[in-house]
């Protein structure tokens, strides 16, 4: 076994890209024809921008279990799973019946029906938090939590955390994704739109905090106060997961309890990728720190839009006529309940985690062993069935320490060696996954494959 640390040689890395992307695109004529259809009727031949990918996206046409099959007719393990939506994997029979036996009985009223208040119950029980709403998406999620909380307060101020994603309305595109020059100081970062057509005050009152920094975090909400700014909420991702998967230090999240509690801001647990794929009370279950609000989202009902929003009584109490107006004529969608509660009785069981632990125990020390044979530094980042290979000789610990140190064309070389091997992974922006409860031990053999082949490849002489 090699000891020695070694550096991949970048025009190695540069001319592997080139390769394999020749390689995408050879095989990937219909899906190339249809963005050049796509592009007469959506922009960028998508539905979302998060769908686009250069110089076309990849366009799928069924899925079942851990795999899809795209337009072209190749058959990918999925370990992308529509960015976490999919833990479940995909057309569960469990989820598919519990929705066409809905489905005959009415798709939606407008009125409420039974199911919702039996999710509500489950997630009651197990995030700790006695209230909830419904909504479509995680976007809904964090926006009706942060206007609850500021109806609750009185406050306008926002914090989020630097480099975090919590959906697609004004006051969270906010510093998401700057370059380092941008970022201002550690205890004053700039709050920066991401992108056009956000009204400056909207992008003025979202603050930006660090993630995995307590002394910086508190000197800014000291500032803020000062000023007399003191925020409604802190909103953030209790594991960060729009750069990979980043993990909590031991007592940061116990140290944001207590100072949130302090000043009276509301604490929003933004759970929409961990919730339910990590547990099934996400990290609140798996870290004991209870917040006064979360969001939940993408894994909740096995791939039907559907968002959810908890909190304690009090806050959640605001609720009422002529106070905060939590509204949607989709929200508790007959269809969405019956799959949310389809999967939270049937199928998210205690064996399906335990199985999950196994697949992600597996898949990590897998790719650790392959990194250590090779002599390199890179290590791997898991939360049951999230996980990430993270490319840095530097362990990552929030946005800052990731844009310095995170190999992205790497990240960009090992979606192209997954896709032309027949595995689907998040694409070039981090190496990461989310296994599915259909997963199976064979699928985790062959991530590690093309993983091996990718290292020995770029590490070749």
């Amino acid at each position: 076994m090699t000891t020695k640390e070694r550096r991949p040689d970048r025009r190695r890395i540069a001319e592997l890209l080139e390769r394999e992307l020749k390689i995408v695109a050879d095989n990937t004529p219909a899906c190339r024809e249809l963005y050049r259809r796509g592009l007469e009727s959506l922009p960028m031949g998508v539905a979302s921008s998060y769908q686009a990918r250069d110089p076309y996206p990849i366009y799928a046409r069924e899925g079942a279990g851990s795999k899809i099959v795209t337009v072209d007719g190749k058959e990918m393990v999925d370990f992308h799973n529509a960015f976490g939506c999919m833990v479940q994997g995909h057309a569960h029979p469990v989820i598919v019946e519990a929705v066409h036996e809905r489905m005959k009985l009415g798709s939606q009223f407008a009125l409420p029906c039974e199911d919702s208040i039996i999710v509500a119950e489950h997630l009651a029980r197990d995030f700790k938090l006695p209230k909830w709403r419904f909504v479509n998406s995680g976007s809904e999620a964090t926006m009706d939590a942060i206007r609850i909380a500021r109806g609750f307060t009185g406050r306008d101020t926002v914090l989020k955390i630097m480099g975090s994603y919590h959906g697609h309305h004004d006051y969270v595109m906010v510093s998401v994704m700057m370059y380092d020059e941008d970022l201002g100081p550690r205890d004053g970062y700039v709050s920066l739109p991401y992108g056009t057509g956000l009204p400056a005050c909207a992008v003025a009152m979202t603050v930006p905090v660090p993630y995995n920094d307590i002394a910086m975090m508190e000197a800014r909400i000291e500032r803020l106060i000062d000023e007399g700014r003191t925020p409604a909420c802190l909103i953030m991702e209790p594991v960060m997961m729009n750069l990979g998967v980043v993990l909590p230090e031991p007592g940061f999240l116990e140290a944001v309890r207590t100072l949130t509690k302090k000043h009276g801001i509301v604490l929003i647990f933004d759970e929409v990728k961990s919730g339910i794929t990590t547990a099934a009370g996400g990290a609140v279950e798996r870290f004991g720190v209870v917040p006064d609000m979360v969001t939940l989202a993408k894994a909740i009902s096995g791939g039907l839009p559907a968002g959810a929003v908890g909190g304690t009584d009090e806050i959640m109490s605001v609720i009422a006529p002529g106070k905060v107006y939590q509204v949607g004529t989709y929200n508790g969608n007959p269809l969405c309940m019956a799959a949310a509660r389809a999967s939270l009785e049937k199928v998210m069981t205690p064996e399906a985690y335990a199985w999950l632990d196994h697949l992600n125990g597996r898949l990590m020390s897998g790719i650790d062993a392959v990194n250590a044979a090779h002599g390199l530094p890179y290590y791997t980042v898991g939360i049951r069935s999230k996980g990430c290979v993270t490319f840095s000789r530097t362990k990552i610990t929030d946005y800052e320490s990731y844009i310095e140190h995170q190999d992205h064309e790497l990240c960009r070389l090992a979606w192209a060696y997954a896709f032309n091997r027949g595995v689907l992974i998040a694409g070039n922006r981090e190496a990461e996954w989310t296994l599915s409860i259909q997963h199976a031990d064979d699928d985790i053999d062959r991530y590690l494959a093309f993983y091996e082949e990718l290292i020995r490849d770029v590490t070749a002489a």
